[in-house]
């Protein structure tokens, strides 16, 4: 189930960090931790995308000049979806950075139907390498066109579907998993002097922590159910802290969603 929040903006021009997911993944995680209901409090099966809106660039970060501003929640559980969105419209107002906004619609994104080969754009960073396996490999570069690349997600993948209880040799073709890079658009990149891959913070407590995120767009060849899981939990290392999220490319999202609340009010759909 994926959820499309809407936030009215009480401060335009609020200052948010280029890197932000660390903030809204605390945001979220004070949420959890704070409401009586435990259930949820270590869940890890979601992902959600950066902080969308009109922006202004500043050597300081990103200053948010919209009214409006968007999060994308993602998970395999819509129990979890519901219970964080509620727990968001209960908020009056949530800081992000130097933002100060408040709730105001959730929209569920509908259906789509996932083929073997997708493409998909990235938004959130794709960590491969997880900081637990090193404060120097998590960091370190991996060409996206390598095969170390895919079999890595490959293996992140296959065992994050096993630990959520998907029977993965039950699934034909599983092992069947390729990430094709968009070359042209990492040509353009790199013809630009941009960088498709960034060091980015992330913390373990109050511990901090630095992996290496990529966003680029990508064809991922690999069976629907496993399509389906990295469409609704993310892809990659870190899901859960806001990494990982995909959204299908050259596809407009808000022209397949259904309000589901709006106005602290429930609505049934």
């Amino acid at each position: 189930m994926r959820v499309r929040i809407t936030f009215n903006v009480h401060n335009r021009g609020g200052l948010v960090p280029f890197h932000h997911q660390f903030l809204i993944s605390g945001v979220f995680k004070n949420l959890l931790l704070a409401d009586v209901n435990t259930r949820f409090r270590d869940y890890a099966f979601y992902s959600f995308s950066g902080l969308k809106g009109q922006t202004r660039l500043s050597r300081s970060g990103l200053h948010y000049n919209s009214r409006k501003v968007t999060i994308v929640i993602s998970s395999a559980s819509a129990d979890f979806i519901g219970h964080l969105v509620n727990l968001v419209f209960e908020e009056k107002e949530l800081t992000i950075g130097e933002l100060k906004m408040s709730p105001d619609t959730a929209e569920e994104e509908l259906a789509v139907n996932l083929e073997r080969g997708t493409k998909y754009v990235c938004i959130s960073p794709l960590i491969i390498i997880p900081p637990d396996q090193g404060a120097e490999e998590s960091k370190q570069f991996v060409d996206p066109s390598l095969d170390a690349f895919s079999d890595l997600l490959y293996e992140s993948t296959i065992t994050r579907m096993s630990v959520y209880g998907i029977d993965v040799e039950a699934i034909p073709d599983a092992q069947k998993f390729q990430l094709v890079p968009d070359e042209h658009y990492l040509q353009k990149i790199r013809s630009a002097n941009k960088k498709f891959a960034r060091i980015y913070p992330l913390y373990d407590g109050e511990a901090k922590m630095e992996a290496r995120g990529y966003t680029f767009p990508f064809t991922l060849y690999a069976a629907r159910e496993i399509q389906e899981f990295i469409f609704t939990c993310g892809l990659g290392a870190e899901c859960y802290k806001g990494f990982g999220m995909l959204d299908l490319a050259n596809s407009n999202p808000v022209e397949r969603t259904v309000t589901i609340r709006s106005n602290e009010e429930l609505i049934s759909t």
